[in-house]
């Protein structure tokens, strides 16, 4: 080794000084607006950011998830690709320039390539030279829109219009020791830059920039991932949430307390009898009353519990739960020119048969069809002025109008809606589409 060579404590003690941190300029807090979906509007994709320190992982995890959802498509995003290229006074000073400060990126373009691609658009992703510290001038990568899009980089969560777009939110929490190692290969073998300059860039930027910036975005994710692409059970997990939220109805990504139950053959099958306006009153009925078991059963799961311990039959001990007691089934009845709440009437009220210590309840609010979402906002404001509190009060229905989900979830965030399947739209004579009819006249056989 020649004799000229610095030692690796003297480079890091010297570089641990005083060290220009970026230009600093105050970042826009506008939140991003919450999504409508309408029928015409594009499948809205799956957005999943993975941030962490430096040579964490990050790459590793989302090579591993991209594998895992084979069945999707799916496009990754690097935060990297988004740096300003520099000018030729800062090319001069290149060994004094922050590239791990948020300066560094150009968020504007990063948001605007994001919401591109989550309105279904294609975009020109710029290709970023390491090594000229410049954008390619006549080159881009042409970034399609898919299933599910993955943002990865160091300081993806420190802005908050780039977090509101994501569904999902990961960190890669590895030991900065090993972070150090994998840094140097790195950079030495693919980057051309030698072992001393690595540690210096490392001590002037590279840990007070995670320190000040990486580290304290960790509080927005959703998952933590220790040790990296080598936690294979936590990357397995994420992989089948993400296939179950790929799944699931668009609005049930934008309003989480909304849930519609799995969708099986059974179901589609019970659909497309009740549905079918030549079928039988007795058919209709039992269809119904089917369908309506399983989603006042699925409504009942997302009642609070506590653990019970009970003795078999065999002498056994088996570990269960018990559900509440304080429960109240709420039904809104029409007739014809009125709706009733056990019963109330939409402009006048008739009467409410509701039990004196309802607020104390919690209550499953039953409905067949969602529509405009008027009638259900109506009973819940009552539900409410009985005291009755909003978190408090579950939403069933068969189908559900976007126009009604849109409707309730607004004005009452912290009540939960489950249904068995969510319709397109509401035609101009407001009617579910495709819908199934007039529900009660139906069932009660007084449609004729």
């Amino acid at each position: 080794m020649p004799e000229e060579t610095t030692s690796i404590d003297y480079v890091m003690e010297k570089a641990s000084g005083p060290h220009f941190s970026g230009l600093r300029s105050p970042i826009a807090a506008a939140a991003a607006s919450s999504a409508f979906t309408d029928a015409n509007a594009p499948h809205q994709p799956f957005v999943i950011g993975v941030s962490g320190g430096t040579a964490s992982g990050k790459t590793t995890v989302c090579d591993m998830i991209i594998q895992q959802l084979h069945d999707h498509r799916v496009v990754l995003v690097n935060q990297d690709s988004f740096y300003r290229g520099l000018t030729t006074e800062e090319l001069k000073r290149v060994h004094e320039y922050n590239f791990d400060h948020p300066d560094a990126f150009d968020t504007e373009q990063l948001l605007d390539c994001v919401e591109k691609l989550k309105s279904g658009q294609s975009v020109q992703v710029p290709i970023y030279d390491f090594k000229l510290h410049r954008r390619s001038s006549d080159s881009f990568r042409q970034v399609n829109a898919s299933d599910v899009i993955i943002l990865e980089g160091i300081l993806v969560f420190h802005d908050q219009r780039v977090r509101n777009l994501m569904n999902m939110k990961i960190f890669v929490d590895t030991d900065a020791d090993v972070r150090l190692a994998r840094r140097i290969r790195r950079d030495t073998v693919e980057r051309g830059r030698d072992v001393n300059s690595v540690l210096e860039q490392y001590a002037k930027f590279v840990k007070p920039a995670f320190d000040d910036f990486v580290l304290p975005s960790k509080k927005y994710a959703d998952v933590i991932i220790p040790r990296g692409g080598d936690n294979h059970v936590a990357i397995d997990l994420i992989v089948q949430h993400i296939h179950t939220k790929l799944g699931e109805h668009d609005l049930c990504k934008i309003y989480p307390n909304v849930y519609v139950i799995q969708s099986t053959f059974q179901i589609r099958g019970m659909h497309t009898l009740i549905r079918d306006r030549d079928i039988s009153k007795h058919d209709f009925v039992f269809y119904s009353d089917r369908l309506i078991r399983l989603v006042v059963e699925h409504g009942l799961g997302h009642l609070p519990f506590t653990e019970k311990q009970v003795i078999t039959p065999t002498a056994s001990v088996y570990t269960g739960v018990d559900f509440c007691k304080k429960l109240c089934g709420v039904s809104i009845i029409r007739r014809p020119g009125y709706w009733l709440l056990g019963d109330i009437q939409l402009h006048l009220l008739i009467y409410e048969k509701l039990p004196k210590d309802i607020s104390e309840r919690h209550v499953l609010l039953l409905d067949p069809v969602l529509g405009t979402g008027n009638s259900a906002s109506h009973a819940i404001e009552l539900l409410l002025r009985k005291g009755v509190p909003e978190s408090h009060i579950i939403f069933l229905n068969l189908i559900s109008a976007p126009e009604g989900i849109h409707c309730v979830c607004k004005r009452f965030p912290s009540l939960k809606i489950v249904t068995s399947e969510i319709d397109v739209a509401l035609n101009e004579e407001f009617r579910v589409i495709p819908g199934m009819g007039e529900f009660g006249d139906r069932y009660f056989g007084t449609d004729d």
